[in-house]
């Protein structure tokens, strides 16, 4: 897997550049322009961690990781160019150095090389005048926001949906919701091996087998879009998803190909074309400007603020989607074949949700003889849905949802960074 292994933006500091955005009414300029980095403020604090204030002409969706060996901060900020000079760390900063570059020919990457492990907190703040992102490096384990720094935007975002709390759940700690979706059913089969086995039989054994094991597991509970044989419209199954209050999408598939031979089993996210395409009906259709995850509605906004809502929403959610699907990709590996070792893109119907990270499985070739006689056995539909758990507990653990059972122990794991020592930097 080649992808890189960035510590994302929590939901509440998402929230809250959205509601800084929105509820400030912040004047925006159209998609394809670039953003301005205008200035770059490093200060020491007294607790020895540092302060870095990024000031631009606009929002951007940034993306955010921590890497070791060294330890840095990398930040990316598409579309921007940066005016501002780099600052010179304080004598005896946690920061040793700010350096910068281009990547992919369009986006700003900044790194802040740390002379110790600094866990970053993120602060949105949009103004009249342009818009901030303040990073304060401290040892401090929660990176959400603070909402007494945001204030007044903060206590203006109607606060999410709680989820349903199982028995195994501590008091006050609410579960992960994960949305197991069985591909086709009732009169659409799917495809069809050459043995006469129904896509739609398989996806949804190996389905109720996943939402089994995800329900065992303390701290999370499954719903599934459909539970016997019959068909549900594919954005019902994203509504039900929705209605659920889902952390994230998991829909399950069995490919087919006319070449027998091919086999394995493929992970997709949502491609930027079905996110363009999506983003344009939701934003013409007034009916579908509902609320995102976290209490955000579009329908509220004014149009030129509804688009850079829609924008940094599905920007940040295709980056968890990415690191979801890289770990289920991955736990598919060590279990068996798979037909395309990196994760695939497509405008599949059922991913197109802005707001929850999804992604597809095609589990195997049910048009492979092979493949389909493992599919119709109970034991390889539970070694699937274990290796699919597997992913999905891989990437929560490592990012929890603020409030859950996971958060409390665990999150926020460092990968090495691979990726960026690629790229040059």
């Amino acid at each position: 897997m080649n992808h890189d292994h960035g510590i994302h933006l929590r939901r509440s500091a998402i929230v809250a550049a959205l509601a800084a955005m929105a509820v400030l009414g912040v004047a925006t300029p159209s998609r394809g322009l670039s953003a301005e980095l205008d200035r770059i403020a490093l200060e020491a604090d007294h607790q020895g961690g540092a302060v870095l204030t990024l000031s631009l002409s606009t929002p951007v969706a940034q993306h955010i990781f921590r890497l070791q060996n060294p330890e840095r901060l990398v930040i990316d900020l598409p579309d921007t160019r940066r005016r501002a000079k780099l600052p010179q760390p304080p004598e005896g900063c946690v920061v040793a150095a700010v350096r910068s570059g281009v990547r992919d020919g369009h986006a700003l990457r900044l790194v802040v090389e740390l002379r110790a492990p600094m866990q970053p907190q993120l602060q949105p703040i949009a103004g009249a005048d342009g818009f901030q992102l303040r990073i304060a490096l401290g040892a401090a384990a929660d990176d959400g926001i603070n909402a007494s720094a945001v204030g007044s935007v903060t206590a203006a975002v109607p606060k999410a949906p709680r989820s349903v709390r199982a028995a195994h759940a501590p008091q006050g700690e609410h579960n992960i919701i994960v949305a197991v979706d069985a591909g086709h059913g009732g009169d659409d089969p799917g495809a069809t091996g050459v043995s006469g086995t129904h896509e739609k039989v398989v996806t949804l054994a190996i389905a109720r087998a996943l939402a089994a094991r995800i329900d065992r597991e303390p701290g999370m509970r499954a719903v599934l879009t459909r539970d016997g044989d019959y068909f549900v419209e594919l954005r019902a199954r994203m509504d039900r998803a929705h209605a659920a209050h889902a952390d994230m999408f998991v829909s399950i598939h069995a490919d087919a190909v006319r070449d027998r031979g091919v086999s394995g089993a493929s992970v997709y996210i949502l491609s930027e074309r079905g996110a363009s395409s999506e983003a344009a009906r939701t934003l013409a259709e007034q009916q579908n400007a509902a609320d995102l995850k976290g209490g955000i509605s579009l329908a509220d906004q004014r149009p030129d603020v509804r688009s850079v809502v829609l924008d940094v929403a599905q920007s940040a959610n295709i980056g968890q989607s990415v690191e979801a699907a890289d770990r289920v990709l991955g736990a598919l590996d060590r279990v068996g074949a798979v037909r395309k070792r990196e994760v695939q893109q497509a405008a599949f119907v059922v991913l197109k949700s802005p707001d929850i990270p999804s992604l597809l499985v095609e589990t195997a070739y049910i048009s492979n003889a092979s493949e389909e006689r493992k599919l119709r056995t109970p034991a390889e539909q539970q070694r699937l849905a274990d290796a699919i758990f597997s992913g999905i507990d891989s990437y929560f653990r490592k990012f929890p949802p603020d409030g859950s059972q996971y958060a409390r122990g665990h999150g926020d794991e460092v990968d090495n960074g691979v990726e960026l020592a690629r790229s040059g930097f």
